[in-house]
This record gives C-alpha cells, sequence and structure tokens, in this order.
C-alpha cells in the first residue's frame, strides 16, 4: 500500500502558490495549510539564534530600535509555533515557499529544529516549471555543483530548442520599460546586462563582492574601460523594478563608461543580438544559455560551474572579462546536460493546478527520507 504523506504549508495569499501547494500535496497524500501569524512565546534554546537570522535576511529592515525589537520578538514567536508544531506532528513535511527571508526562514527554521522534512518552491527560470527543493532555492539549492554528475545526462537538444522557444519577454510594470522589437546591425558588438530588481532576494543575499546594484553598475563601469574598440555594454532595466537606476547609469555614461542603456528592446531581442551577457546572478544570464551565448556572473549562483558560465569573482576578473568580450567561450557539450537535466529531472512541471509528472515529487520526497535516514543511522 502507497505511504500516505501530509504536506503542511505555510499559507501565501497567491492563488498559483496555493494551486502548487495542493497538487504537491495530492501527489504524496493530502495537503493541510498552516496560518501565517500564529505565535508561541515559550522559546527555545535556538530560537534568538533563528530569529535573529531570519531578521538579518528580511527584506525590510526595522529603521528604529523598538521596529527591531518588535520584529525580532515576531519571528521569535514564529520560529517557537513552527518548532512546536512540527514537534507535535512530526510524520508531516514542511513546504514553504522561498523560505530564505524573514517569516519563511523562521517557520522552516522551526522545522528543521524540529525534525521535520522541508520542501522549498519557487519560480523557475524555465517556462511551465516550478522549483521544490530540499535544501533551498537559488544559490542555496540542492542543484549538484560538481561537474562530474552531468556525464551520464544524455542531452536532448529539441528540449532545449522547444524550451527557448517558449521564452517570453517579462510584461513591462513601468512606463519607461519596454518590449519593442527594435533593431540591430550585424555589425553591433555588445554584452548585453540585464538589470535585477535592487531589493530582490536573489540580488540582496547572493550578490557577492559588488553588493548590490549600485556596486553593480560601478563594476561595469569601470569594467567597459577595457572593452575591445567598438564593444559596449548594453543595459536594460528590470521590467518589474520600482526603483529606476536611470539616472545612475547617464551619470556613468557621461563619465565616460562605455555603456549603452536599452529600456525600450525586447530582452530576449537583445539576448539574441549579443555576442554575451554579463549578469550579478539573474535568471536571464541562464536563459541566455538557451541562445548560446557565453554568460558571465558576479554574484552566486546555483549555474556558475566551470564550462557553464564564466564567473567574476572580482573587479579585476570583471575587466579581464570585457577585455576578452570576443574570446569569451563555454563548453556546449557540458552546458547542454547541465540544461536537460534542470529541464527534466530538477524543475517540476506545472500548469494551472496540475503537476506534469506527479511522479517528480514522489522521487524528491524518498531521496529526501533516505538522506534523513542515513543521517540518523550515523
Amino acid at each position: 500500500m502507497k505511504k500516505l504523506r501530509t504536506i503542511a504549508y505555510l499559507a501565501e495569499p497567491h492563488t498559483e502558490k496555493t494551486a502548487f501547494f495542493r497538487a504537491v500535496g495530492e501527489a504524496v497524500g493530502v495537503s493541510k495549510r498552516l496560518p501565517t501569524w500564529p505565535l508561541s512565546l515559550r522559546g527555545f534554546a535556538q530560537t534568538q539564534v533563528r530569529a535573529e537570522a531570519a531578521l538579518a535576511r528580511a527584506k525590510k529592515q526595522p529603521k528604529s530600535a523598538l521596529g527591531r525589537w518588535l520584529k525580532l520578538a515576531f519571528l521569535k514567536a514564529r520560529y517557537n509555533w513552527a518548532r512546536r508544531y512540527f514537534e507535535a506532528h512530526p510524520e508531516e513535511i514542511a513546504l514553504c515557499w522561498q523560505g530564505l527571508t524573514g517569516t519563511r526562514r523562521a517557520f522552516m527554521e522551526g522545522a528543521r529544529d524540529a525534525g521535520a522534512q522541508r520542501l522549498f518552491a519557487e519560480l523557475a527560470p524555465l517556462p511551465g516549471r516550478l522549483t521544490l527543493d530540499s535544501e533551498g532555492v537559488n544559490a542555496e539549492s540542492s542543484v549538484p555543483r560538481e561537474v562530474a554528475f552531468y556525464g551520464a545526462v544524455e542531452a536532448d537538444q529539441a528540449l532545449l530548442a522547444a524550451l527557448k522557444d517558449q521564452f517570453e519577454a517579462r510584461a513591462p510594470r513601468r512606463a519607461d520599460v519596454g518590449q519593442g522589437k527594435g533593431s540591430f546591425s550585424s555589425k553591433d558588438r555588445f554584452l548585453f546586462v540585464p538589470l535585477q530588481v535592487h531589493d530582490d532576494s536573489q540580488l540582496v543575499l547572493f550578490a557577492g563582492w559588488c553588493g548590490g546594484l549600485e556596486g553593480f553598475l560601478a563594476a561595469l563601469a569601470e569594467a567597459s574601460k577595457s572593452l575591445p574598440e567598438g564593444w559596449h555594454l548594453r543595459l536594460k532595466e528590470h521590467p518589474s523594478a520600482k526603483r529606476a537606476f536611470t539616472e545612475d547609469i547617464k551619470a556613468h555614461i557621461a563619465a565616460g563608461a562605455r555603456l549603452v542603456l536599452d529600456n525600450d528592446t525586447d530582452s530576449f531581442a537583445q539576448v539574441a543580438a549579443s555576442q554575451g551577457v554579463v549578469t550579478v546572478n539573474s535568471s536571464m544570464g541562464l536563459q541566455a544559455m538557451f541562445f548560446d551565448k557565453p554568460v558571465v556572473l558576479t554574484g552566486q549562483a546555483f549555474w556558475a560551474l566551470n564550462g557553464v558560465a564564466n564567473k567574476a569573482a572580482n573587479q579585476v576578473e570583471l575587466t579581464k572579462a570585457c577585455a576578452d568580450a570576443a574570446g569569451l567561450s563555454f563548453d556546449s557539450e557540458l552546458r547542454a546536460r547541465f540544461l536537460t537535466w534542470l529541464a527534466r529531472e530538477y524543475y517540476i512541471g506545472f500548469e494551472g493546478t496540475t503537476l506534469a509528472e506527479p511522479k517528480q515529487v514522489m522521487r524528491l520526497i524518498k531521496t529526501v527520507e533516505r538522506n534523513i535516514d542515513a543521517q540518523q543511522s550515523l
């Protein structure tokens, strides 16, 4: 008889996220919605440390000492409640959207310290798919970093071509950022730089040495001076960014940086016309791989594998990458195997309310259970 499991998910106000949680629950047994706000004042030895870590990663940081005290008290109570809940329900699997920051992190840390299995959900850079991972998302995901792991994967070029055809640029939320057709000359030589939302967790937590969008722009301005003659870095602001960096970019250009700001042309059209992509860790870096473009990243990302992408670990390396813009390269066979594995094995196919392959979720759960059993036997 099939062992039924219970997915206990943290409530979300978004319909698609809730539908995904329920579909995951149906794939393994049943789902249970846990409310967002329950608190418990009785603490544990780890409460203070876990709450402080969650607060350090909170997207909105308190602006006063009182605000910090209140938010920390709330996160402590959220951690206490989550831990106490999963200690009382050890057979249930904790599921949360992202789980990297603030309240969500407190919830997942409580589940972990209670010994519960955990699943982290997130959007995916590939169409028709979402992320479901037992360790985390983005740079903290369980995606293997060892190149040898992908040696046994058979690349599916037809699948990769089909996915490439499905990419659509994000609909703009800003009047000054569009997705128009644009036009490029065969003589145009540039590296495309898709900018990210300045306060997105992907950038805030994993920006690395450049420290954020302002630092990244300054690093680009400096590195652009080393580009070959006739080349430029072509920037586009994120279509959903509430804060504009247009004036910052123009200031760098006025100071002599070889940057061009194109907020009008379709993002993927710019990828296709480019000779490569430079990013902190945007999902467009991964998507650019489907267009056979070399990718340079300055931050942390699960796809920063040697041969798949080019890591610029500091200003010197970014400047060198720009100087060698015409010679940037990648291992096409390794990259094809890596992308095939992501599309087939890692990301979860999901459309509307239905999982494309429910067995994917069950395989993930069983892997988690084996890992837990192995740890407990040590």
